[in-house]
């Protein structure tokens, strides 16, 4: 599903984000990416979801090379992955159902079927009732439950969550990975960045480290 080879990533005046990262991560597996803050676990993300190019090396995302693929093709194999941030990055003047539907209208879905997927994806979170709040008026567990359902109502091959539990505590925390772990179970492709080791001991998922920018264990 997602396949990295000799991917490098530098910014010009500063130390190298990532250096020859080679990584498979199969259709269907769950896997936990960690390290220190600045090891690169974001970049990395960025780079899986195409919206950083790596400056050397290979990524082939469900059969596509990723740095060989027109720009103008870029925005539609994104459609296949969703992002969820840590800061949730929620409009805060539409409401939660707002928030969700944008995807959707992105994509050109008629205003029927927006409806139903995102009133089936907000129940399947558990945000149905707060459908017309603004995110603000949330919790921060809500505001990453609504982050999540706008992810998914794009129903994706891969979801990619850039330390999406680092605003939360514990039993949130909890809760989120658990949200996870069934959309895996449902059969997409969940990489997870974070680097809370709790989280990682509870779940038991394969587990790859960095250090610097590299590869140091996995």
């Amino acid at each position: 599903m997602i396949q990295m080879f000799h991917v490098s990533k530098s910014y010009e005046g500063s130390a190298p984000a990532l250096s020859d990262i080679t990584l498979n991560v199969p259709k269907g597996e769950f896997l936990f990416i960690t390290g220190p803050s600045g090891a690169g676990k974001s970049t990395l993300l960025k780079i899986m979801f195409g919206s950083e190019a790596p400056t050397d090396g290979q990524i082939i995302i469900d059969g596509r090379n990723y740095v060989k693929i027109p720009p103008a093709d870029l925005p539609g194999l994104r459609r296949r992955i969703g992002f969820v941030f840590q800061d949730f990055k929620l409009l805060p003047g539409k409401s939660v159902f707002e928030n969700v539907a944008l995807a959707l209208k992105v994509m050109g879905v008629g205003p029927g079927d927006i409806k139903a997927r995102v009133n089936r994806m907000l129940s399947y979170v558990k945000l149905q009732h707060r459908a017309n709040f603004k995110p603000l008026s949330l919790s921060g567990g809500e505001q990453q439950r609504v982050a999540i359902a706008r992810a998914l109502v794009k129903d994706p091959a891969i979801i990619l969550a850039d330390e999406p539990t680092g605003n939360l505590d514990p039993a949130l925390s909890n809760e989120i990975m658990e949200l996870f772990k069934e959309v895996n179970n449902r059969g997409t492709t969940v990489v997870v960045a974070t680097h809370d080791r709790r989280l990682i001991d509870l779940f038991g998922r394969r587990t790859v480290m960095l250090e610097g920018g590299r590869i140091a264990g996995q």
